[in-house]
């Protein structure tokens, strides 16, 4: 103890562990579980070791010429062993898992205006079904692309360091995954093997659970999840035809369970939530829990945060026309509640009431993409209100003119300073007060959501079948996601997809539209030339007509459309289409119930 004396640091590291030994012999409790969290990672380089064996062996087979079967069967092997460690990639490696299982294309720097040559599983898949030999040089070539991710795998996990509150938000997020991208089959638009994939992904999230559980879950929250999963996993065997399943019971009976006994697990395990803004709340049950998406997680900053004070002077500055220049047009005038905050015309239309280049879109759930317009110059709700403002054709006012304005007026003036804390109002804070509004207009009360939450006499039967078809037969669900059916791409909110159809100027489908889209500001970009934003379809009922350029002018119009494929099935030479080109084979009544599904997405 004399030598301990002579070093201070010394001697409180000592103290410090014999108090933690003792504390933990008194009490008879397991150890911290951080120290368990390397067989977790054992478990990640073991499951990865094996994917990278699987992908050899394929490479072997592609060599030999191995018949089409035999190659298809162990590119399914192959997901199947990735899709247990898909919870793990996601989250710690997301750039390398967008290279391993992200779709199969260009990966766009927009900065840059370049593009990167797609890879991964969802290329392979395009690759083996169908199968053609001679391929056989470029199958190969992807195939070592994915050996040295399985390589960077490795390589990282051997040096990152992983606790429980992560390993938990990363399986919570796997979990919201399934709910979302796996059930609509997202990564296998080819193959559609994803329901006989997903008992791989449920297996994941149960064994590291079972990994980091102690005494205080197992026989409570653990113990139910296991029961749930196996559960699901018995149902997905029982029916893998996509085109049959029951996607509208198995969501609210299995996978919304699953992701609510998860909160369960997180509170009696006592783990803390992991620090980081996130669109879908650490709180949030399940997708459609009241209040479950975040919108501050799409602001451009804290300053910017919603509050119900911000949304109310918003809602009158939106009707007020004193954001016009000559006081004679405001938001209201061609974003009209009753139609989902849409004009019902098929173009908007200038101050001078000639037709502008596109429709009016839907303010609803605006809040919830990233990057506003049809072309999505815009990054947010704040950038798009001034670019309206300012436009000579739309409103053609003057922000410092109307700070003026707003600066003069009594009531606007301590509004702002109420809310701010600025003797004048700010051109920043005037945009933030529009988008708080736009943002507050996101109800989440539709019929499907109430049925989601447990009402089973929410829906219609027509109803219920056009959601299955929605999310099988059609495809929809692959494009515009669920629960928030637009394009921002879930569990992580954090990306807006746009996509190119080959739109025709109107539904007799016989001339192409040249709108360049997001085109016009990446010229050299190839993939996003006659691209546009996905948007949502959550009250699309009210918000005909439809498409860009308001061409189609009902919702049955706009699935015939999807039906024969799109513009490359009536002839267009769109050969950077994202839309399959494959006829989806729907029948008149499948069509139609599809139909009676979108209306269930009307908010009430």
């Amino acid at each position: 103890m004399h030598k301990l004396s002579k070093y201070p640091t010394l001697l409180i590291l000592y103290a410090a562990a014999a108090l933690f030994t003792l504390y933990y012999c008194k009490n008879d409790k397991q150890p911290p579980v951080y120290e368990d969290l390397g067989s977790v990672k054992n478990r990640i380089f073991k499951t990865n070791a094996d994917f990278e064996k699987q992908i050899n062996e394929l490479k072997t087979l592609v060599s030999n010429n191995s018949d089409e079967k035999l190659l298809q069967e162990k590119f399914q092997d192959i997901r199947k062993t990735y899709k247990k460690i898909e919870w793990a990639v996601e989250y710690f490696l997301p750039n390398s898992a967008r290279f391993i299982n992200g779709p199969a294309l260009p990966e766009i720097e927009m900065d840059e205006h370049t593009e990167i040559e797609p890879e991964g599983l969802q290329v392979l898949e395009e690759m083996f079904y169908p199968y053609d030999k001679g391929n056989k040089e470029e199958v190969t070539r992807m195939l070592n692309k994915l050996i040295n991710k399985s390589n960077t795998i490795e390589t990282n996990f051997q040096v990152i360091t992983i606790s429980k509150d992560q390993v938990f938000d990363a399986l919570r997020q796997e979990a919201f995954r399934i709910s979302s991208l796996g059930i609509s089959g997202f990564d296998t638009p080819v193959s559609g093997m994803f329901l006989q994939e997903m008992p791989s992904s449920l297996e994941g999230i149960k064994e590291t659970l079972e990994q980091i559980s102690t005494d205080r879950s197992k026989d409570k929250a653990l113990k139910s999840i296991v029961t749930e999963i196996n559960s699901a996993i018995e149902v997905l065997k029982k029916n893998t035809d996509k085109n049959t399943f029951d996607y509208v019971n198995f969501i609210p009976n299995h996978l919304n369970k699953l992701t609510a006994l998860m909160l369960d697990f997180k509170d009696q395990e006592n783990i803390p939530d992991v620090e980081v803004t996130t669109a879908l709340n650490k709180n949030a049950a399940t997708f459609f829990t009241k209040n479950a998406f975040n919108p501050n997680a799409f602001t451009p900053g804290k300053e910017y945060a919603y509050s119900e004070e911000k949304a109310a002077l918003g809602h009158q500055l939106f009707n007020d026309k004193i954001l016009s220049n000559s006081n004679n047009r405001s938001c209201a005038t061609c974003h009209i509640p009753e139609k989902a905050f849409t004009d019902g015309l098929a173009k908007a239309m200038s101050l001078e009431n000639s037709e502008l280049a596109r429709n009016t879109p839907s303010l609803n759930y605006a809040g919830y993409q990233h990057g506003q317009f049809w072309d999505m110059r815009k990054d947010d709700l704040e950038g798009q209100s001034s670019d309206v403002i300012s436009n000579k054709e739309e409103m053609h006012g003057d922000l410092n003119v109307i700070l003026a304005k707003i600066n003069q007026d009594k009531n606007y003036q301590a509004a702002f300073k109420k809310i701010y804390h600025s003797q004048k109002t700010e051109v920043w804070q005037l945009q933030n007060v529009l988008a708080t509004y736009i943002r507050s207009l996101a109800k989440f009360n539709s019929d499907f959501d109430e049925y989601m939450r447990g009402n089973k006499s929410a829906m219609t039967e027509n109803q219920k079948r056009g959601f299955n078809l929605f999310v099988g037969k059609a495809q929809c669900a692959i494009c515009h996601f669920v629960p928030l059916f637009n394009g921002t791409v879930p569990p992580n909110f954090k990306k807006t997809e746009q996509e190119i159809l080959g739109v025709a100027v109107n539904a007799e489908n016989r001339v192409f539209d040249n709108d360049l889209g997001r085109g016009k500001f990446h010229e050299t970009v190839p993939s996003l030339q006659h691209s546009f934003k996905t948007p949502t379809l959550r009250n699309s009922n009210k918000t005909a007509p439809y498409m860009h350029n308001g061409g189609y002018k009902t919702l049955k119009e706009v699935m015939n459309f999807y039906n024969k494929g799109g513009g490359k099935a009536f002839g267009f030479k769109v050969e950077n289409q994202t839309l399959s080109d494959a006829p989806l084979q729907l029948t008149d009544k499948e069509i139609d119930d599809i139909i009676e599904f979108m209306k269930a997405l009307d908010d009430r």
